[in-house]
């Protein structure tokens, strides 16, 4: 089974248990926050491991064992900020609309075009035109997500998805340069095709913890 093949099967099961959880969530079940700390959770498990397993010559080096550090106590941080936004359920579903279109979009457009590196050295399949197509597709899909949910259109949804868009991708090149410190192509290979829980779900690095403060 090909790689694209099996990114496409798990990206399909991921989008069936979100409309699980969407259909519990209608029924008066509040899961998503849940659901959501549980996922972070593992996220955190996950980095922990990579920790464990990575070269000690690696982690001697001053710079890198502090970044470990900080960016456990971040997703220890972001957990706290799943608490409040899942509060909040219809937030959460937007955020994951806008960053898995925007993924998608430049996951596409970026194979299919090519041209100019975002930042090579990071990440080798990040494009600019790939990062334009993203935030377009993450644009597009907010906007629908209000014409759908209320009937008429939200102009402030069009730059709720510019923003989370631009943000969520700037999350990945993260993970990416945190991959290349530690000598890892992946976190894990917990989600074929797609990596470990951390390569699935860098887009929201940046995004939830700044949702959660704008709701503060």
């Amino acid at each position: 089974m090909s790689n694209t093949l099996k990114r496409i099967l798990v990206a399909c099961f991921m989008l069936l248990i979100v409309a699980c959880l969407v259909l519990l969530e209608s029924h008066g079940y509040q899961i998503v926050r849940w659901f959501g700390m549980l996922v972070i959770a593992g996220m955190i498990v996950e980095m922990i491991m990579c920790i464990r397993a990575t070269k000690d010559d690696s982690l001697k080096q001053t710079d890198n064992a502090v970044m470990c550090g900080l960016f456990l106590l971040y997703l220890a941080m972001m957990m706290i900020a799943m608490y409040g936004v899942g509060t909040r359920p219809w937030i959460v579903f937007l955020l994951f609309l806008i960053i898995c279109a925007a993924d998608t979009g430049a996951w596409l457009v970026g194979r299919a075009m090519g041209g100019d590196k975002m930042w090579e050295r990071l990440s080798a399949g990040k494009t600019w035109a790939g990062q334009i197509a993203g935030i377009i597709f993450g644009t597009v899909a907010s906007v629908l997500y209000g014409i759908i949910g209320t009937g008429t259109f939200m102009p402030q949804l069009m730059w709720i998805g510019i923003s989370v868009s631009l943000l969520s991708q700037y999350g990945d090149l993260t993970a990416s340069w945190i991959k290349r410190r530690l000598g890892i192509k992946d976190f894990s290979n917990l989600l074929p095709g797609h990596g470990g829980l951390l390569d699935r779900f860098d887009g929201w690095i940046y995004v939830l913890p700044l949702v959660w403060m704008i709701m503060l």
